[in-house]
């Protein structure tokens, strides 16, 4: 049985995931009072990333074994594990770029 969302549900799941991804750097600031910190920063990054990705995984295997679950939900975690992960992909390439421009400077 498929189950397909309208276009209404679809655009609040987008509205919802867009909301949530829009300004992450006010999202860190908010998770401590000390967030301006480099280890903060780094550390609410990949925090998020990994509790989106257990909350996706689980709402995924949830509709796999045929529980009840709202599709919209779904694709919501999905969409913003995706965006969580992407975040912490490019704090890693801005670490790395760091680490090599470092490097080339002269002693």
């Amino acid at each position: 049985m498929k189950t397909f969302l309208n276009p209404g549900q679809a655009a609040s799941a987008y509205a919802l995931t867009q909301k949530m991804s829009s300004n992450p750097a006010a999202a860190i600031a908010k998770q401590g009072e000390g967030g301006n910190s480099f280890a903060d920063v780094l550390e609410a990054t990949v925090g998020r990333a990994h509790d989106a990705g257990k909350r996706a995984d689980g709402m995924a295997m949830r509709t796999a074994t045929g529980q009840p679950t709202d599709l919209v939900e779904v694709v919501t975690a999905v969409a913003e594990s995706e965006a969580a992960l992407e975040s912490l992909v490019a704090v890693r390439d801005r670490v790395v770029a760091a680490y090599e421009e470092i490097m080339r400077m002269p002693i």
